[in-house]
């Protein structure tokens, strides 16, 4: 598979190669680190038990780190593959997954909230009081919902009108409205502007919902309501719809009025400058800004977003502090879990150097964002990211995306890449 400048697109084998090399390098046997003080070895905390937290904080215990995970829930439930629950491909169960691996390989879970974080005394305050002191901080905080950024839309409003972009109980709940709707209805999705997590996120629900009224409700439409004029794989995914789902999704950019400027939940009607849309069914996803711990903590700035440096992860805020995951401005590097797992990896290491007194070296990484348009039609991007004018930069010519003419053959086995790279990287993460 190659991209616009004729370089291949990393496939499955290369993923998982990169995957499996990135944790047998975190497993290596390291030079001792400076101790936080008499009692023993430096002391991180790490944040946040998603996708970047959990990686980061197995990848330090493996090199003899001691390191406390703060995760309030025992359970954690992945984002990604969460569109294919919604369209009843897939069940939940299969996004689900606990702590027992990670605690095997010397990480300390505290199943509480991190309520404040005392920089100058470098400590985090957990919603109980008491308190985790720390050499290095790494942050995770992934995100929340901006529901001050479009009026009627709150956290009672996401009740009628589910955003689903936290998987979960929204996830379940946008999938039994979908399920409830009759033949003929109309579902409707509000996307916002960047930055959000998982840029092609919302084509890929909006494909794969397609799919399910297709073969389940076919007098039904779908309308995709967009703050923006462009989107991630466009190309690829539009000319799917074309030949997949002909006449059944309508895509309204922001240049034909397609920025949702107000919605009314008890009526089902999303506003736009351009008129009103009365939805059977309403997936508003909202603007969104780092998790709440990331602003109580001080790394965040104005936009609501973690500036950091892009060699060590550390914030550009607060020192000792590093951010990873969603919640930082990682330049041209995309929110996704691929990405978030790569930053781990290079936070740990660099983490582990700071604690030694040496200067990291500048990491390249790599990301790859699949997406299904139907169950069985993957498709997909790459790139290729290095620290260049004090931002995680495209290194040109280094990424590109699935060939726009490829067969139904060449569709299906992205589609098992985009399973088997899920597999590999949840088992690598919480196994």
């Amino acid at each position: 598979m190659k991209g616009k400048t004729g370089r291949p697109v990393p496939g499955r084998r290369t993923v998982l190669r990169t995957l499996a090399l990135g944790a047998a390098a975190a497993a290596l046997a390291r030079p001792a680190l400076a101790r936080g003080g008499p009692a023993g070895p430096a002391r991180v905390v790490v944040v946040g038990g998603g996708f970047a937290g959990t990686a980061c904080a197995r990848a330090l215990a493996r090199s003899g780190v001691a390191v406390t995970l703060v995760e309030p829930s025992p359970v954690f439930t992945a984002c990604p593959f969460s569109n294919a629950v919604i369209a009843g491909l897939r069940g939940i169960e299969g996004q689900r997954f606990g702590y027992d691996g990670v605690r095997r390989d010397g990480v300390a879970v505290a199943y509480r909230a991190a309520s404040r974080v005392d920089a100058e005394n470098r400590r985090v305050i957990l919603d109980d009081g008491s308190a985790l002191e720390y050499d290095r901080l790494v942050m995770a905080p992934g995100i929340d919902m901006r529901f001050d950024a479009l009026p009627g839309y709150d956290a009672a409003a996401a009740e009628a009108m589910p955003h689903a972009w936290k998987a979960g109980e929204q996830t379940l709940l946008l999938r039994r409205k979908l399920e409830a709707m009759e033949d003929g209805g109309v579902f409707v999705m509000a996307v916002p502007a960047n930055p959000y997590r998982c840029p092609p996120g919302p084509y890929e629900r909006a494909s794969l919902i397609a799919h399910y009224l297709k073969t389940r409700k076919p007098r039904s439409k779908l309308l995709v309501l967009d703050a923006k004029d462009a989107f991630s794989k466009q190309r690829l995914f539009q000319a799917a719809w074309q030949a997949l789902y002909p006449g059944l999704i309508e895509w309204i950019p922001l240049s034909e009025g397609g920025k949702v400027t107000e919605v009314d939940p008890g009526t089902g009607t999303l506003v736009t400058e351009f008129g009103e849309h009365r939805a059977d069914v309403a997936n508003v996803i909202p603007p969104q800004r780092a998790g709440s711990i990331a602003i109580a903590a001080g790394v965040a700035d104005r936009t609501g977003w973690c500036p950091i440096d892009p060699v060590t992860f550390e914030s550009r805020l607060q020192p000792n502090i590093h951010v990873i995951g969603d919640a930082a401005i990682a330049g041209g590097m995309p929110k996704s879990a691929f990405a978030a797992n790569a930053q781990a990896k290079a936070c740990a290491a660099a983490v582990e150097t700071l604690l030694r007194g040496e200067a990291p070296a500048p990491p390249k990484l790599i990301n790859t964002c699949y997406s299904l348009v139907a169950p069985d039609y993957g498709i997909s991007v790459a790139g290729v990211y290095a620290p260049a004018k004090g931002l995680l930069a495209d290194v040109e010519g280094a990424g590109g995306v699935s060939p726009a003419e490829a067969p139904a053959s060449f569709r299906t086995r992205e589609a098992a890449h985009a399973q088997a790279w899920f597999d590999t990287v949840t088992a690598e993460t919480f196994g």
